[in-house]
């Protein structure tokens, strides 16, 4: 671009990439439910419907806002300088917003058995296979940790191959996504949990806040932390400058 993207334009594409994110992610479980896919087809399809959404989304908007599209990702960038906090809240906002749209579309494009009988894809731990809150928590952070060092190798780091960010960090999420989405599934971001809930909320759908609080929110949390300073540890790396407050 030629000029430098306004805050309300990164906001902006903030709030079009989550939707995309929420809308062909969560709608992949959606339809996944109403075709009757199971099993490891079931997990197969979503996870690639939601490597696909992410892909193209930091291809469209990564140019303009970064495409973090995930509170995660924004607040441990912003964790060792490399955003400025004064952005993250409108930012995570405007995520938020772009998540609830993507939620609310799909039940008028599907109707409320999107919500009542298939949840609008929100995240719920596998109770049924004896996976515990605590041992959500343990999933998501991994998951999460392994996403942010992902995006640190292939996106932040300026030595990276330029052109592999999209389809790297894609990959990265299908690849997380068959592995715990069956235990999870595989939220490793707060707000494609939030929009969901938010409509199962409205609609009549799941929308278990304990779950949300620990598992969805905190554990992604830390783990995307964790994975820039790790990453900056192991590859020598730090911020070329520090961002203003």
């Amino acid at each position: 671009m030629d000029n430098e993207p306004s805050s309300m334009q990164k906001y902006f594409a903030e709030m079009l990439g989550t939707f995309m994110l929420v809308w062909i992610g969560p709608g992949a479980g959606i339809v996944a439910g109403i075709v009757g896919v199971n099993g490891l087809s079931d997990v197969l399809a979503i996870a690639m419907a939601f490597g696909i959404a992410v892909a193209l989304a930091i291809h469209i908007v990564g140019k303009i806002s970064g495409c973090h599209i995930n509170p995660a990702v924004t607040i441990a960038l912003a964790s060792r300088g490399r955003f400025p906090w004064k952005d993250v809240f409108p930012y995570i906002l405007f995520q938020g917003f772009g998540a609830i749209l993507a939620a609310l579309l799909l039940v008028a494009c599907i109707g409320t058995e999107a919500s009542t009988v298939h949840g609008l894809g929100a995240t719920t731990i596998n109770s049924g296979a004896g996976v515990t809150i605590p041992m959500g928590m343990l999933g998501e952070f991994i998951g999460t940790f392994f996403l942010m060092l992902t995006i640190m190798g292939v996106a932040v780091d300026d030595r990276a191959p330029a052109g592999w960010a999209g389809w790297m960090i894609g990959m990265a999420v299908v690849g997380i996504i068959i592995t715990l989405g069956p235990l999870t599934g595989s939220s490793i971001n707060p707000i494609r949990t939030l929009g969901p809930y938010i409509g199962n909320l409205i609609f009549g759908g799941p929308n278990p806040w304990d779950q949300f609080v620990l598992v969805y929110s905190l554990a992604p949390i830390l783990g995307a932390v964790t994975a820039v300073f790790v990453y900056d540890f192991i590859a020598g790396t730090s911020p070329s400058k520090q961002l203003d407050s």
